[in-house]
C-alpha cells in the first residue's frame, strides 16, 4: 500500500487551502480540504479527521502515516495531540525538501496551473466557488497519466469492480 496521507498547505493571496490526499487507494483523490482566509492547527486537525472518516479509516485499524511540511499548523501542539489521539504517525519533511512530498507538490502545481492562474478572483466567495468546482472536476473528470489516464474516482471504481485489468500499484 502507499505511504499514507499527503498533506500540504497552499496559500493564494490571503486564502489558505489545506488539502488532504489519501494514497492508500493509489487514486490521487482529494478526500477533504479546508479553504478559508486562514488555516490553524484546529482546522488541520479537523481536515485530517474528516479525511480519515471519508476514507473509512477508523481508530483501531492500521492507520496510514501522514507527511506534512513544517508549517505552523503542523508543528502546533494541537495538531500533534490530534495525531497522538488517533494513533497516526506524523512525519514532517525536512525544511527545503519539497521533493519528499512530490505527490502533493504535483497536485498544487496542477491546481495553480489549471485553476488559480486561469481565473481572476474578485472575492473570497468567488475563490471558494471556483476552487470547490475544480475539486469536483479533479476527482471525477480530470485524467491522470499516473493512474492509467483515468480520473481518480473512476480509477478507484475500476479497482473495486475487480472486473477490469486495472490493478493498484505501489509507486
Amino acid at each position: 500500500m502507499g505511504d499514507g496521507f499527503k498533506v500540504r498547505l497552499y496559500s493564494w493571496r490571503r486564502t489558505s487551502l489545506l488539502s488532504v490526499i489519501i494514497d492508500r487507494r493509489f487514486d490521487r483523490t482529494v478526500i477533504d480540504y479546508h479553504l478559508e482566509l486562514s488555516c490553524t492547527a484546529k482546522d488541520a486537525s479537523r481536515v485530517l479527521k474528516n479525511a480519515l472518516k471519508k476514507g473509512e479509516i477508523y481508530k483501531g485499524m492500521t492507520m496510514p502515516k501522514i507527511r506534512t511540511d513544517n508549517g505552523p499548523r503542523f508543528i502546533a501542539k494541537k495538531f500533534q495531540k490530534t495525531c497522538r489521539s488517533i494513533e497516526i504517525e506524523h512525519q514532517r519533511i525536512p525544511v527545503k525538501t519539497p521533493n519528499m512530498n512530490a505527490h502533493i507538490e504535483s497536485f498544487h502545481s496542477i491546481l495553480e496551473e489549471e485553476c488559480y492562474s486561469r481565473n481572476e478572483f474578485q472575492s473570497f466567495m468567488e475563490v471558494y466557488f471556483i476552487v470547490s468546482e475544480y475539486m469536483k472536476y479533479y476527482n471525477y473528470r480530470r485524467r491522470h497519466g499516473s493512474i492509467k489516464y483515468m480520473a481518480p474516482i473512476r480509477f478507484y471504481e475500476a479497482i473495486q469492480s475487480k472486473i477490469t485489468s486495472v490493478k493498484p500499484f505501489v509507486a
